[in-house]
């Protein structure tokens, strides 16, 4: 791997958002310095259509019966996204890249695009996180099927969530997997990685969307297996406040629908911010709860943040 590379382009990605910085952003940064918060929320309408605006007055922060006082509620603009591929999928998969093109081409200029491919716990760049959305939907190619066999998609993406910067703007990730975990060669019900990765991508507040594909062996057919994976995936998602897609076990006709639905709910995502008297020495994860009065609109959060550790 490229590691000089990949921290040259993250480099570059991160100027661009610092050069567009806010003076109150600024003021956000210094807040979390000295124990705030911040984590993304998504809006989501009913029958997942689009949500209206969400104001600082409509959002009620709990913890237990206990509410919290909102610091600050903002649209997030600047997103970094990386689609990781597991490239232990079948090679039918890439089918679907015309669609996944189109999607990326969508994409509004402040959202930087990464495509990655994950193989032996490890993600391999196949172009860094850029604006030129063009560049992005270049980079998709073939998985490379039996010879990825020793994926695991959550070491992969603990590979992945620990190069990005610790910044307080959005960072999403859309996982296409088996959701099997062939580097341990473990195939129980539960990956040893998996508690592991959902606690990564809490601390770093990172939403990790989920699309199941068959891989390209017959290891991974079996209906326990694939459905244990499956089930991963799922607590993968909701877990870090975002969302999994599968149709059955075999590979959807079309991602289009998923990709359209992912579209939505980036679009519609905010950054909360709330003050914390700080998680003590090692800091600590807590449970909160996002409400709302308006009608039909919910909100996807992860399900637990990460308080840092106190002064």
């Amino acid at each position: 791997m490229n590691r000089k590379r990949f921290l040259q382009g993250m480099g570059l990605g991160l100027a661009v958002m610092v050069a567009g910085t806010t003076v109150a952003t600024q003021r956000l940064y210094a807040a979390a310095e000295s124990g705030a918060v911040t984590m993304t929320v998504t809006a989501v309408g009913k029958k997942e259509a689009a949500p209206p605006p969400v104001a600082k007055n409509d959002v009620e922060l709990y913890k237990g019966k206990e509410r919290l006082q909102v610091a600050d509620w903002r649209k997030g603009e600047t997103l970094l996204l990386a689609i990781v591929i597991d490239d232990s999928l079948g090679v039918d998969i890439a089918s679907q890249w015309n669609d996944l093109k189109a999607f990326i081409m969508e994409q509004p200029a402040t959202t930087h695009v990464g495509v990655f491919y994950g193989r032996n716990g490890s993600v391999m760049v196949a172009q860094d996180f850029t604006a030129d959305h063009a560049l992005a939907a270049k980079a998709l190619r073939l998985p490379i099927g039996g010879q990825g066999a020793f994926s695991s998609p959550y070491l992969e993406l603990q590979d992945m969530i620990k190069r990005w910067p610790d910044n307080n703007e959005r960072k999403s990730i859309i996982l296409i997997s088996s959701g099997i975990d062939y580097f341990r060669g473990n195939f129980g019900p539960t990956s040893p990685d998996l508690d592991p990765t959902i606690e990564r991508a809490q601390k770093s507040n990172v939403n990790i969307w989920t699309i199941y594909a068959p891989d390209s062996g017959h290891v991974g057919r079996g209906y326990l297996r694939v459905f244990n994976a499956q089930s991963n995936l799922s607590e993968l998602s909701d877990e870090t406040g975002a969302e999994s897609y599968y149709l059955g076990f075999g590979q959807p006709v079309t991602l289009k629908s998923y990709f359209d639905e992912i579209s939505t709910h980036l679009s519609n995502q905010y950054l909360l911010t709330f003050a914390t008297s700080g998680g003590g020495k090692k800091g600590r994860f807590e449970r909160v709860r996002v409400a709302t009065e308006i009608p039909k609109v919910e909100f996807l959060t992860p399900s637990e943040v990460f308080v840092p550790k106190g002064e």
